[in-house]
């Protein structure tokens, strides 16, 4: 595994990360703390150094995770969090005043068993809190050495700017992929002027993209795609084009549909570092092959031009509210 450095920081990684949410929140119910710790544990095995997580996750037994299985091997991870809901619950609303700020990457660390949060996001942009007083609260913990960088999640262009003026942000964390290439209008650009890493978060389209999933897939019951618009019945049937793409140049290639996605997506920029979660060892293997695919100029452009009409939001209409701003 190769490493990438988030824009101009000093902050590098594997060029792969891992998304930890699922093994605690969104997905159904939470992965078996012993299978959870093994999976985690297998991904650095793999050559993976950076791990996603939020308090919020669960709440809370995400980082938990996280603590225990990377207790004896700290100083080798990056490790990225975040605060900014009311009591770590979304269902609640936005909380990124400078107190919650605080009072959250003080519990983090306990329950990460450090000293330092490496990636410190703001989970959401708080209209009710300006970016730059966000930005000074993080500063702050910089400067005591309780968090070496920061970041922002779903943050539009105008919020980037105000807050790398105040402290330079290290990396944005938005959903990036072939099913949702909105970043490519602004984002992207931006982020690429003012020298900020990418980290995009559901680069398989929460599962779309893997080409396991279609009209007839039955969700569980606690599975957030259920309230999804892009994942009705009638638009997952809608969007098997872009499933079909994908598995016809996989096997030309000898890969997966996934690892077409993937590898897609790190071909973008060198600055790009994905972070897919799962579940399941398989797939962890899976999605590691997919950084030592190459795909040639005439198969990105193939993939760039083809006229996929992607069918319906990413979010419904409460979700969508938090983003952009």
């Amino acid at each position: 595994m190769k490493n990438r450095t988030l824009g101009n920081t000093s902050l590098e990684v594997s060029t792969l990360g891992l998304g930890c949410m699922g093994l605690s929140f969104g997905y159904g119910p939470e992965t078996e703390k012993k299978e959870a710790i093994q999976l985690l544990r297998a991904a650095f095995d793999a050559g993976i150094t950076f791990y996603d997580s939020a308090e919020a996750y669960g709440p809370f037994t995400n980082e938990a995770l996280l603590g225990e299985a990377f207790a004896t091997n700290r100083d080798k991870v990056v490790i990225a969090t975040k605060f900014g809901f009311k009591d770590a619950q979304p269902t609640l609303g936005l909380d990124s005043t400078p107190a919650n700020i605080r009072k959250v990457a003080e519990a983090s660390l306990k329950r990460l068993k450090t000293d330092y949060i490496d990636l410190f996001y703001q989970h959401r942009v708080d209209p009710n809190v300006p970016i730059e007083e966000v930005a000074g609260a993080v500063q702050d913990l910089i400067k005591e050495g309780k968090v070496k960088h920061w970041g922002l999640s779903e943050a539009g262009a105008q919020t980037i700017r105000k807050a790398h003026a105040v402290q330079p942000v290290a990396a944005l964390q938005s959903e990036y992929s072939l099913w949702w290439r909105e970043p490519e209008h602004e984002i992207i650009h931006t982020l690429e002027e003012l020298g900020i890493g990418f980290v995009p978060f559901s680069p398989l389209g929460k599962g779309f993209l893997t080409g396991t999933i279609n009209a007839d897939t039955k969700f569980g019951e606690k599975d957030f795609r259920n309230i999804v618009p892009r994942f009705s019945e009638e638009n997952r049937k809608a969007n098997q084009s872009v499933v079909e793409l994908l598995q016809a140049i996989a096997a030309e290639k000898g890969a997966t549909p996934a690892q077409i996605a993937l590898a897609w997506i790190l071909a973008q920029k060198p600055w790009i570092v994905p972070i897919p979660g799962t579940t399941k060892l398989h797939r962890l293997k899976e999605n590691v092959g997919a950084v030592n695919i190459t795909l040639s100029e005439a198969e990105i452009t193939s993939i760039n031009n083809a006229d996929l009409q992607i069918q319906e939001d990413r979010y419904n209409s409460q979700m969508q509210a938090y983003i952009n701003r």
